[in-house]
């Protein structure tokens, strides 16, 4: 199993959550981890890390800014040394009719899970690059591969992220940068399911319980997904996954199974 002592590695989306329990998880095993995320409280985050005696520093960075991403991992390099991994965790969603997204809605959703990402990888692989070896998780979603009802573009957005990662696999296999995607399914105590079940709960015309319940009986394993499950599977392709690259890995209890 493949050593994170002192490498560098940079999760965006990580003032809490998901992204949060990425990056303590790196910082565990040594890695020098930079926390990324437009949230302010991404500071305390990465204070509370160092308070335990751990490596690592956070930057408040929108990421659809190109010119800002390409400077923020500028300093990164200059100042902790070549980006073994990136994780680009960092997305938004929304829920409506398919007939009321407008201009305006299209484009923060595609901004920030599109563009924010293909602007983090692109800083991230000239530094993979020179360093000769890399691993880069794109988060997508089970809404991704079948779609979900009311989120038409955020599905689109996530099928997108799938294709990217199949392309860069390819382009970047010869330069030992291993590019995966994960795909998760309703994720428990997260941000984007607190939002999504908001909009569920008023489109659906259901209370939050009916639509907990509604949703956890299509999964197989017969529960939502943890915030643990996903650090597991992050971890895995880090560290021990080195044969994998250009996959699209489920975890979704079974829900998903291509």
């Amino acid at each position: 199993m493949l050593s994170l002592q002192k490498k560098v590695c940079v999760v965006t989306g990580s003032a809490k959550s998901i992204g949060f329990g990425i990056a303590e998880n790196y910082a565990k095993q040594g890695a020098q981890v930079v926390l990324i995320d437009i949230d302010p409280n991404v500071i305390e985050s990465a204070k509370n890390l160092v308070a335990k005696g751990y490596i690592a520093k956070a930057y408040v960075l929108d990421i659809t800014d190109q010119e800002k991403v390409f400077a923020c991992f500028d300093t990164i390099v200059a100042e902790m040394g070549p980006i073994f991994c990136l994780v680009n965790n960092a997305g938004v969603v929304d829920q409506r009719p398919f007939s009321e997204n407008t201009l305006v809605h299209l484009e923060r959703i595609f901004k920030v899970n599109v563009y924010g990402t293909i602007y983090c990888t692109q800083a991230a692989l000239k530094s993979m690059e020179t360093l000769g070896d890399g691993r880069i998780i794109n988060f997508s979603s089970k809404s991704g591969k079948t779609g979900s009802a009311l989120m038409a573009p955020y599905s689109a957005a996530k099928g997108a992220i799938i294709a990217l990662t199949h392309a860069l696999a390819f382009e970047y296999a010869s330069k030992n940068i291993k590019i995966n995607s994960i795909c998760p399914g309703i994720t428990d105590a997260t941000g984007v399911w607190d939002s999504v079940s908001v909009g569920y709960t008023k489109n659906m015309n259901l209370p939050k319980a009916e639509v907990v319940k509604k949703f956890t009986a299509k999964i197989p394993l017969g529960r939502l997904t943890k915030i643990e499950d996903v650090v597991e599977l992050v971890q895995f392709l880090t560290v021990s996954g080195d044969y994998c690259t250009g996959q699209a890995f489920n975890i979704s209890g079974g829900r998903e199974v291509h």
